[in-house]
């Protein structure tokens, strides 16, 4: 009984989530009786139904499943894209119903593989030691068809999409390794542990599409908030680590919360990139001051670097944005194209620290020249700045890339105390700031920011924020 009283608080309130997210002009309608009973299953089957589809199948059915039909015969939309799940009386080996296509279509390409796999043997030396050729792994293809071949049929009726049980991968607890496959999905049979493990990934996949209302959603904002905490208290990799857990249940605000801190750990323009060309919240985060004063000054300098095949989201925003967003972008790039431009960092007190770390090292020699090819013109005599306890380095001569990247290191590791000094002063600008990323707008200062100096400032505790805990 214990698996059973865990799979029915699961379920009611998966069909109260699921009944609370529909939208009568998107969604098919649903069922009078599943509206009136917010129940998206059926009458529970009996211990003898459940008795005689084993004995049909043959086998005894895994305990998740087992326990989930004596709850409920049967199941509506299991998630967006499977429509019914069978009961009973609808168990089937996937071989002897009308989804045996399924099987045709990969054992063809099993086929296609074995073939490859021949035309690459007669390229081989055929001195090859027999007991290596044994322990050779089968090609996947192959693989997935013989578990086709051999499944059970879980879904009735679906978006080019099945679920299944595979009898022949049992656990030490009879769990059958689950498999969801989509036709569309490109990712091939995906694989779980067991039916109770698959039905969990369909419900957080069904929240990530819909984000319906009610008590997985009120969880995790409160999580995604306690995270947002801990993250300005100085925490990395627990809100991290948090914030990837609510994305998958389709939480935007902890997209944006984690965009901010992995900028700062390295690749700050593939990250950019990818949260604006989706852009979560849409206007609420575009016409919000975390997008006008950190996000889009690292979208116009990301378009700067971008290369031709890049996702370049601010051409895509300036077109398709709304008007309100379109302004704000027009505004910010007269501004930056006036003489005597300055990037904003922050705070007055803020800004004010990090512009006098930023301007001494743009004056420099070394932040002058170009690293890509040798200076032209002839040498640059330049101080190399000693790291803190050494020797100073005599001037020398700028006469190549490899010295320019140098005397930048040596700038950057003497001014890189005083940046982090400077953490300090930093305050977030709403509740969705985290981390002071436009100091990666600057070109200089996105060179003194490598990845293990932007995880020591996600670790400074930082901001004056009500309630931060440690």
């Amino acid at each position: 009984m214990g698996e059973r009283t865990r799979w029915r608080p699961f379920l009611e309130q998966w069909s109260a989530e699921w009944v609370a997210a529909h939208d009568p002009e998107q969604h098919l309608p649903l069922a009078e009786e599943v509206v009136r009973d917010t129940w998206l299953g059926f009458a529970p089957a009996g211990e003898a139904e459940v008795a005689a589809a084993e004995a049909r199948l043959g086998r005894r059915l895994p305990p998740s499943l087992r326990e989930f039909l004596l709850v409920t015969n049967g199941w509506r939309d299991a998630g967006d894209f499977i429509y019914r799940l069978a009961g009973t009386e609808e168990l089937a080996w996937l071989r002897d119903t009308d989804d045996r296509t399924w099987i045709e279509v990969y054992e063809d390409l099993a086929a296609d593989s074995a073939e490859d796999d021949e035309d690459d043997e007669d390229d081989e030396d055929d001195e090859e030691d027999e007991d290596e050729e044994e322990d050779e792994e089968e090609p996947f293809e192959v693989a997935e068809a013989k578990v086709l071949a051999r499944s059970l049929r879980l879904s009735l009726d679906g978006d080019a999409a099945v679920m299944l049980l595979d009898p022949d991968d049992v656990d030490e607890d009879g769990e059958w390794a689950a498999y969801w496959l989509a036709s569309w999905s490109g990712m091939g049979p995906e694989r779980y542990d067991s039916f109770h493990d698959l039905m969990r990934r369909q419900w957080v996949s069904f929240h990530a599409l819909r984000k319906p209302p009610g008590a997985t959603r009120d969880h995790w904002d409160a999580q995604v908030e306690q995270a947002r905490r801990q993250a300005l208290a100085g925490a990395v990799d627990e809100p991290l680590a948090l914030f990837a857990k609510a994305h998958e249940y389709g939480s935007e605000r902890a997209d944006v919360l984690s965009a901010q801190m992995t900028a700062l750990l390295g690749d700050w323009r593939g990250v950019i990139a990818n949260l604006l060309w989706h852009v979560p919240g849409g206007d609420d985060l575009l016409l919000g001051p975390l997008f006008a004063t950190e996000l889009l000054p690292l979208l116009v300098r990301h378009n700067q670097l971008a290369h031709p095949h890049d996702l370049r989201p601010l051409p895509r925003l300036k077109e398709q944005a709304s008007e309100p967003v379109r302004a704000l972008i027009r505004d910010h790039e007269a501004r930056a194209a006036e003489p005597g431009f300055r990037l904003t960092f922050g705070g007055a007190e803020f800004d004010a620290a990090v512009h006098a770390v930023a301007d001494r090292l743009a004056a420099h020699p070394a932040f002058r020249t170009p690293d890509e090819q040798p200076v032209d013109g002839g040498p640059i005599v330049a101080t190399l700045y000693a790291t803190r306890g050494g020797p100073t380095p005599q001037p020398g001569p700028l006469s190549s890339p490899a010295l320019v990247r140098a005397a930048r290191e040596a700038l950057c590791e003497e001014a890189w105390p005083e940046l982090r000094a400077a953490l300090a002063l930093w305050r977030p600008l709403s509740a969705d700031h985290i981390a002071p990323i436009s100091l990666l707008a600057d070109p200089v200062l996105a060179q003194l920011i490598t990845p293990d100096r932007g995880r020591a400032i996600l670790a400074t505790p930082r901001g004056a924020d009500p309630g931060v805990t440690s």
